[in-house]
């Protein structure tokens, strides 16, 4: 038995999206036995867009029930059921969380139209709802409401069961079977021809726009655990997987350069971290009159020569606090407190007193020049090899007077010819310098030190 459901809801993302109507269509495959339509009442304000599309308003649910009043009846229904539903992880992912908002588990085994359609009715241009409809001659009686649509659903899935004459329900419903829980809009094949190696892959919506660059050390299993993966925004992205593209590295190191690189040039809808925008403050040093060395900071373009970059000024504070903690340095010459004789942090016995006359400038100078050793890289010039993407060939990394320049890959033989760094920017693929791109190199090397 199945039940074929399709809801309408409030469209304010998955996050605190509530159902204004449900309908549930209870059908053996071959004709409907039951149906239970209803507008819920969502405890929240529908937005004018939403009105638009589905012609429902806050008048029309005021006096609608609440789902905790129908959620038995609803339990009931889908009861020993398989769970149908166009884009199906969409409709049972909403339903699931108004369960467990009442404190109660929602479990169905599952059948996507959108994903049967696909492999049943091969080569249409678009697996909408009503696009299908249209191919198939299937009348909708009022499009983007609950009842219309589930109804719709059914007679799809109707003929859907008709045509299936390689029992390929049967494989959706194997618990066993990946195709249950590929994104809606992706083809198996995509995801069987992954490689399973390091590198860095692209999720593509359906218009092939980049929505997200994740890096992995074996591609194929970074990017199946994405659809295992039950929060709000990996369920969000997952729905608008149409394609996946890829670039093998051969290394880690250079799959987490790509990745931090195409962030910072694609700006994909789905990634936070990265996604900033250049530097704006410099680290710097100097010395004054006594002999002591401050490190201080500034608007980028007043820097010629910064130590480091970071995007914010708190960003940069922040660091400047961790060094002053990790090698027991001054606030007042780091720029940190100002306007005072001595810091607060000498106070406290954290400080051991340069502000104060009681530390000599050359111990404090020294414990300063550790703690501009440990930013960044560390290195003027500087190859790092890593594993190439085949046996015949390696992966560098290039660093050049301290600045990232880029990776790239030279063949195995021709590399013993490169004998200086230099040498190796003839075959580098360039790409910018930047604050995350040096945390990714120095956290790197340090684990290559110890």
């Amino acid at each position: 038995m199945f039940s074929v459901v399709d809801i309408e809801t409030t469209g304010n993302g998955y996050k605190g999206q509530k159902i204004t109507e449900i309908s549930i269509f209870l059908f053996d495959g071959k004709q409907v036995i039951d149906e239970f339509t209803t507008l819920v009442n969502p405890e929240q304000n529908i937005p004018p867009f939403i009105t638009n599309l589905t012609g429902i308003d806050n008048a029309m649910v005021r006096n609608a029930p609440k789902f905790y009043e129908i959620a038995k009846k609803v339990a009931e229904f889908t009861q020993d059921t398989i769970f149908v539903a166009h884009n199906v992880n969409f409709d049972y992912n909403i339903i699931q969380d108004e369960f467990k908002s009442l404190g109660f588990d929602f479990k169905r085994k599952k059948l996507c139209t959108v994903r049967l359609s696909r492999k049943i009715i091969p080569g249409l241009k678009s697996y909408s709802l009503g696009a299908i409809c249209s191919a198939e001659n299937i009348p909708i009686h009022g499009r983007h409401r609950a009842k219309g649509d589930a109804e719709a659903t059914t007679e799809l899935f109707r003929r859907l069961i008709e045509r299936d004459d390689q029992f390929i329900i049967n494989s959706f419903l194997n618990s066993k079977s990946r195709q249950a829980t590929l994104p809606p809009l992706l083809d198996k094949i995509v995801v069987d021809n992954l490689p399973e190696t390091f590198g860095v892959y692209y999720f593509k919506n359906a218009a092939k726009e980049v929505i997200y660059v994740g890096k992995a050390n074996n591609i194929k299993q970074r990017v199946i655990s994405h659809f295992y993966d039950k929060k709000k925004k990996e369920q969000n992205m997952c729905l608008e997987i149409a394609d996946i593209s890829f670039t093998i590295t051969g290394s880690e190191l250079l799959a987490l350069l790509l990745e931090s690189s195409e962030i910072k040039h694609i700006y994909p809808k789905y990634n936070r971290a990265q996604r900033k925008a250049g530097e704006a403050v410099g680290l710097f040093s100097y010395e004054d009159q006594k002999g002591i060395l401050h490190l201080a900071y500034n608007r980028l373009k007043l820097v010629p020569n910064p130590i480091t970059k970071y995007y914010t000024v708190s960003e940069c504070r922040s660091h400047l606090e961790y060094l002053c903690t990790e090698f027991e340095l001054c606030p007042k010459y780091c720029h940190l407190q100002t306007n005072v004789s001595s810091c607060f942090h000498y106070q406290i016995k954290e400080c051991k007193g340069i502000c104060c006359d009681e530390e000599s400038v050359e111990n404090y100078n020294f414990r300063v020049k550790e703690a501009i050793k440990s930013v960044g890289i560390g290195a003027k010039n500087l190859v790092i090899k890593e594993t190439g993407r085949t046996e015949d060939e390696i992966g560098f990394a290039l660093i050049l007077d301290g600045i990232y320049k880029g990776f790239g890959f030279v063949e195995r033989q021709q590399s013993v010819l490169l004998e200086k760094p230099e040498d190796y920017q003839f075959f580098v693929n360039p790409q910018k310098d930047n604050r995350d791109i040096q945390r990714i190199l120095a956290s790197y090397l340090r684990k290559e030190k110890k």
